[in-house]
């Protein structure tokens, strides 16, 4: 288990496994925060960004493309990982309902997950999944982070209106429930997603994150 003073390199994650369900993941232990999302919310690219790796999450132009769980080491204890994508309609049923089941056999039964990151679009986000999956995640009792992805796309008076937006929406969920603006391509939010993560990985350091300023 890691102190709380000490600070992850994420750039040393390493590709672990992909596991069709929970039955084929490492060991229920240690730490593992999951990053969730929609398709098309940009989840390999965050997670790219985090580790400073260009190729460590596949990323695709077809929505829809993770269809496993996909597992990254940290270190020893720690995992990251990267769940199939929910919500996009353009994939044989029998595919998506399986998709799912291994989303939801993970969330419920995992007992080494300390975190979510729910990915979103900036442009559209809290659809009604997301905001299913943040409901879930707080009653569970996980610590939650909505990173809102994208925000490139926005002007800075717009990423600010979202931004507000969206956390007086998630007042509701009370200090279980963060909420960043993020960029894969220009780098910003990625100091608070990486903070965030760091100190869900800790013991020790339950303090909330500082807001973001816009």
């Amino acid at each position: 288990m890691i102190v709380s003073d000490q600070r992850l390199l994420f750039q040393n994650t390493r590709f672990s496994t992909s596991a069709p369900d929970i039955r084929h993941m490492p060991a229920d232990d240690g730490i593992e925060i999951a990053f969730a999302g929609r398709s098309n919310a940009g989840k390999s690219s965050a997670l790219n960004a985090l580790t400073r790796q260009k190729r460590l999450a596949k990323t695709s132009s077809t929505p829809g493309r993770t269809q496993l769980i996909n597992v990254f080491n940290v270190i020893d204890d720690v995992r990251l990982i990267d769940l199939p994508g929910y919500g996009f309609a353009k994939v044989p049923i029998a595919v998506r309902n399986k998709w799912q089941r291994a989303l939801g056999e993970y969330l419920q039964k995992r007992q080494c997950l300390k975190g979510l990151v729910v990915l979103m679009d900036i442009r559209h986000p809290l659809k009604d999944l997301d905001q299913q999956m943040v409901g879930w995640a707080v009653d569970s009792g996980l610590q939650v982070l909505v990173t809102l992805t994208k925000a490139d796309k926005l002007s800075q008076s717009e990423r600010s209106k979202m931004l507000k937006k969206v956390r007086e929406a998630c007042l509701f969920y009370g200090d279980q429930v963060e909420v960043i603006t993020f960029s894969s391509l220009r780098k910003f939010g990625l100091e608070q997603l990486e903070e965030t993560v760091n100190r869900w990985c800790t013991t020790h350091d339950d303090a909330p994150a500082e807001p973001e300023e816009e």
